[in-house]
């Protein structure tokens, strides 16, 4: 057998232990983990724990992994929302009485606080399930289009879904059929889409058949909304438009801000000048945006989404604010940042009781936190302060939320 990893190479060796040799559904290991939340796959996979950290291992034909290993972690170096790949196992001997030999085994970190889509949908993890997740799929298929990456198979099945401060994250969680290009072309575009609207369509009157689609929901007009939303945004994000010399200026800067709203970065902006006028094209960064999560992850050390750390941030002025009244004097970025990790949101996550851990990552409960201290305040007429938000969210709705991080019987995974 021949072993090929990715870095951390300790991550690594805590898998080198497993019984590589036998056929994948036969393994019977003290490591091996039952994922409540897992997708429906077409291959054999089993999840297992090392060292910590736990990690999905699929079974599939070796050309296949290999190509997938590869594309994985371009996809990871490109900063694309997919999931992280570690390694591959490779030319495995045949199993026992058979004389050919076994598939490859492809190995994923697996995706903390991450749910298949029919997990969204059995356990109320969203207000608006079927819009949040079509919006979802959208942006997450604009993105790989615009770094040149051709699906070849876009489906809920093969995305899992995570809360991102009151909306959905989507990541590409199946990438055999992928194919990298420098650009697509429209026909490719078009194909991962119409593909991307039928499966959807077949996912949810699957749901539909099992109760679990809410009765207002017609499975062919979301799955017709499906291109209409990803052409309304990619026009957004790649029209030319025509401008006059005197409107330049805000021209741009509103074509800029319309750009960052829907979460996405400018990379460049191009002004041609002709006959008609000066023409602007703006290209869009494909990796997924990270100017918010950097500047939170430098105040406060932070490692989260961009959405959670745009909301992040804003609590941090807004105490920065608070501090510089109460002390009447100003205070740096920096000690603010300091400050409020320690002061406010470390409290907070002190606050969580360790048979709630499981519930969201610590980030998204803090979002939640802030918007029900916004609901209280409203009907106080008062600000009610980060502190009694959080003990009327611990005490009354964390409880009653859904798991996205536990086994069967309750066990949490391992972090």
């Amino acid at each position: 057998m021949r072993f090929i990893f990715r870095p951390p190479a300790e991550h690594a060796a805590g898998l080198l232990s497993l019984p590589w040799q036998e056929p994948l559904e036969e393994w019977d290991d003290d490591q091996l983990l039952e994922v409540a939340h897992r997708g429906i796959s077409r291959h054999v996979v089993r999840f297992v724990e090392a060292d910590g950290h736990v990690y999905a291992l699929k079974e599939i034909d070796e050309r296949l992994a290999r190509r997938e290993y590869r594309l994985l972690g371009s996809l990871e170096a490109m900063g694309m929302p997919a999931v992280s790949v570690l390694g591959v196992c490779v030319e495995r001997p045949p199993a026992p009485g058979d004389d050919s030999p076994q598939d490859a085994i492809l190995v994923t970190r697996f995706l903390d606080y991450s749910m298949s889509y029919r997990y969204v949908f059995s356990h109320g993890h969203a207000a608006r399930p079927t819009d949040q997740l079509i919006d979802a799929m959208v942006e997450l298929l604009v993105r790989l289009h615009l770094a040149g990456l051709f699906w070849g198979d876009c489906s809920l099945s093969n995305t899992l879904f995570r809360p991102d401060a009151g909306s959905i994250a989507a990541y590409l969680v199946d990438a055999e059929t992928a194919e990298l290009h420098p650009s697509l072309t429209a026909g490719q575009r078009s194909f991962d889409i119409e593909y991307a609207a039928e499966r959807v369509g077949g996912e949810l009157f699957d749901l539909q058949a099992g109760g679990l689609l809410p009765d207002d929901v017609d499975p062919v007009e979301i799955a017709a909304e499906l291109p209409r939303r990803y052409h309304a945004l990619w026009d957004e994000l790649t029209r030319e438009e025509l401008l006059q010399p005197d409107e330049q200026r805000y021209r741009v800067a509103a074509r800029v801000d319309r750009i960052n709203e829907l979460g996405f970065d400018v990379d460049e902006i191009e002004l041609k000048t002709t006959d008609e006028g000066v023409r602007l094209r703006v290209r869009t960064q494909v990796a997924e945006t990270g100017r918010h999560r950097n500047q939170l992850f430098a105040l406060t050390g932070l490692e989260v989404t961009e959405n959670q750390a745009r909301r992040l941030l804003n609590d941090l002025r807004s105490y920065r604010g608070y501090l510089e009244q109460k002390e009447g004097r100003s205070i740096p970025e920096t000690v603010a940042g300091h400050r409020w990790r320690a002061e406010v949101y470390d409290k907070v996550m002190a606050r969580i009781p360790e048979s709630l851990a499981d519930r969201m990552e610590p980030a998204e409960v803090f979002h939640e936190i802030l918007e029900h201290r916004w609901f209280l305040s409203e009907r106080a007429g008062k600000d009610v302060g980060t502190t009694a938000a959080a003990k009327s969210y611990i005490d009354a709705i964390l409880p009653n939320t859904p798991s996205t991080l536990t086994l069967p019987g309750g066990d949490l995974l391992p972090r």
